[in-house]
């Protein structure tokens, strides 16, 4: 019974981390999925187009900077959202930060209750025309691309922040 007590109280941390609308000071760290079909998928330029979020293996993940806003250590390219009418925001790599929404609720990526998108924690990951990749959008609704093979309501983490 003790183990057990002691085990929920080292996770407790994680488990129920209280939300942070904004990172006050930046966090450095590699991004990932969590579930399948991303589960241990981690955040990167597409290798044939830069500017191309996606989700991809471990050994070509990018290291971030994150706070308001998401820069690669790797490029110094800033993860910004595209302005579209449908539910899922198209994700980009650009030279600026576009996208000062980001923010941090425990270990999960999240936009920013005081955002123009609100609490969004949702993603959308699709099946890249690169094999082994996933394109990453933002999901704030239920919309999908049509034509491609998707999964919805992904979300994306830091390691443990315990």
């Amino acid at each position: 019974m003790l183990h057990h007590l002691a085990f929920a109280l080292v996770l407790a941390p994680c488990a129920f981390a209280a939300p942070v609308s904004n990172v006050a000071a930046a966090t450095i760290g590699k991004i990932r999925g969590v579930a399948d079909p991303i589960y241990h998928l981690y955040l990167q330029a597409n290798p044939k187009n830069a500017s191309i979020p996606v989700l991809g293996p471990e050994s070509s993940a990018q290291t971030f900077t994150i706070g308001s806003t998401i820069q690669s250590q790797n490029t110094s390219a800033y993860l910004n959202i595209q302005t579209v009418s449908t539910s899922y925001k198209p994700l980009v790599w650009g030279k600026s930060a576009e996208t000062t929404a980001w923010g941090l609720e425990g270990d999960t990526i999240i936009t920013a209750t005081g955002s123009s998108y609100g609490r969004q924690l949702n993603f959308l990951a699709c099946k890249s025309t690169e094999s082994g990749y996933y394109d990453l959008y933002l999901q704030t609704g239920s919309d999908v691309p049509s034509g491609k093979t998707c999964s919805n309501y992904q979300t994306i983490h830091l390691p443990c922040l315990c």
